[in-house]
């Protein structure tokens, strides 16, 4: 039978698909309430006049993944589907998106282990889960965490790397309670040298145990030189084996994989008992060999399962660069590929100095994320003349503002620190400082902001204030109107008109009472 070299030479198996959740977003209402009929996802909402899906998707090409399996809600469809087919054919073209949908309520939707469990037939190969919402620094490369899941999968046995990242203290007066509560940090457990993930303190860990903390001792004798850190945040990227899916299918009570699954998936490294149970499912016998001397002599390579190294308390930082650059021979040690696989989560931990790290899952670090990028970018007036010819000379921009296209500013308004978007018209004598301005939003005239978020199509009526305040996709703010830290929703027109015409029709039957009464 004769084959075709040229076709046959394109056949390239998958390594990695891509899991990208893209839910309601709850944690940012009121930004993704409906507008009338029209969904606004989460996925979609601009960090520096960018859908902040485009960052993960971004970060994905870069590394080489091109496969990717994107989940969001039915009523979402149309909208992720135009995104796709319009922005990222044209931005990120090698990227093949498989747009999958779940019927889902925005008060009941399914967790990540359920949703995982439920498009299992879908995955394949060893993948990657990463949120919507995850915006990653420069520094942080997703190869780093691919090549160390490839160098200890094959040669240590274990079967996930995680990545957190270290989260900055916010500015002092820059939290809002009426925001909402910000993200917690919860307590993890790793090995700072062999880059392990050990322990990660659940809510019901600390519901049950506030004042103390509970470790294993099998975990302390395996790894006498952990540390403990709450200064930690679970970006909610994982790199897993494939074999982690079987797992979960037989965890079927698991919902949440940041809360229940990983902290769970921590345990069997150290706890026999569980390594027994679940050792052969995680990482049944394969014969690696070919590999596994491959990365013997690889510099990506570090010896970090033999008990010697991890039992070195007493050895100085010295000794451990030695141990470190001591490349173990494979003729010495030709029965290691028998030894029972670690099982280990391997953890990438992102440092604050190496850059600003964040996802996007609450209105402060949505907020926060906005004002980093126009920290990072100097503002220029757009220079074709269609835009330019929108904004007055008269009105003032600063330099570490945003401004989209097809907006229009008229004179005397005054721009600081914010993030107008596209196709929003801000008048005579405005004041805008600090906020972020969603797409075909309307600010009348001598009308002040700051510090707000506007969702798309919000008007603001003239010589309106507003401070600190969050509003829904077509919210309107009367003329001379103020509002401070307050979540503004069209539900507020609702329940304000319901009681009107309640009023209305009680007024009503109070004339025709007395009207039958006069008769």
């Amino acid at each position: 039978m004769d084959f075709d070299e040229s076709s046959t030479s394109k056949i390239v198996t998958r390594e990695f698909l891509a899991v990208i959740l893209a839910g309601f977003g709850n944690e940012l209402l009121p930004l993704t309430n409906n507008h009338g009929d029209e969904p606004c996802p989460k996925a979609l909402l601009p960090i520096g006049n960018r859908p902040m899906l485009e960052y993960p998707l971004a970060w994905l090409e870069s590394s080489g993944i091109t496969d990717i399996l994107l989940i969001c809600p039915t009523s979402h469809r149309s909208a992720m589907s135009n995104y796709i087919q319009s922005s990222v054919s044209a931005h990120l073209p090698s990227l093949r998106i498989d747009l999958q949908t779940i019927e889902e309520s925005q008060d009941m939707a399914p967790g990540t282990c359920t949703l995982l469990r439920q498009f299992s037939s879908r995955i394949k190969s060893d993948f990657i889960v990463l949120p919507c919402d995850f915006v990653p620094p420069p520094s942080l490369s997703l190869t780093q965490l691919l090549n160390k899941f490839r160098t200890e999968t094959t040669y240590d046995g274990s079967i996930a790397t995680t990545c957190f990242y270290e989260a900055g203290k916010p500015d002092k007066g820059s939290v809002i309670e009426d925001w909402g509560m910000l993200p917690t940090s919860l307590p993890i457990v790793f090995d700072e040298r062999s880059g392990t993930l050990l322990h990660v303190d659940t809510p019901d860990d600390l519901d049950q145990n506030s004042e103390d903390f509970h470790l294993r001792m099998s975990l302390l004798s395996q790894y006498p030189r952990t540390k403990l850190s709450a200064n930690f945040r679970d970006s909610h990227v994982y790199v897993c084996r494939k074999t982690v899916l079987d797992v979960l299918q037989q965890k079927v009570h698991f919902d949440s994989l940041k809360e229940e699954f990983i902290p769970w998936l921590c345990k069997p490294q150290y706890q026999r008992t569980r390594r027994e149970k679940y050792g052969n499912v995680l990482s049944p016998a394969t014969n690696n060999f070919s590999q596994v001397l491959a990365l013997k002599h690889s510099t990506l390579h570090l010896p970090a399962r033999k008990q010697h190294l991890r039992r070195s308390a007493a050895g100085s930082e010295a000794d451990d660069d030695h141990l470190r650059s001591v490349m173990p021979s494979p003729v010495e040690e030709d029965d290691e590929e028998s030894a029972e696989p670690s099982l280990r989560v391997g953890l990438v931990a992102h440092r604050s100095s190496s850059g600003f790290a964040s996802r996007a899952n609450t209105l402060h670090t949505y907020l926060e994320l906005n004002r980093f990028f126009l920290s990072q970018t100097t503002y220029a007036l757009l220079s074709d003349p269609e835009n330019r010819a929108l904004i007055d000379q008269k009105a003032q921009v600063s330099s570490d503002s945003m401004v989209g296209r097809s907006t229009r500013i008229e004179e005397r308004a005054t721009i600081k620190r914010s993030v107008i978007g596209k196709h929003c018209v801000i008048g005579k004598m405005t004041k805008i400082v600090g906020c972020v301005l969603l797409d075909h939003c309307v600010v009348a005239d001598g009308a002040k902001l700051d510090g707000c978020i506007l969702g798309a199509y919000t008007q603001v009526g003239t010589k309106a204030e507003l401070s600190r305040c969050v509003t829904q996709p077509g919210y309107e703010v009367g003329a001379g109107e103020t509002a401070r830290n307050e979540k503004l929703e069209t539900s507020d027109w609702t329940a304000q008109d319901t009681s009107e015409d309640q009023d209305s029709d009680e007024d009503d039957g109070s004339s025709e009472d007395s009207t039958e009464d006069s008769e």
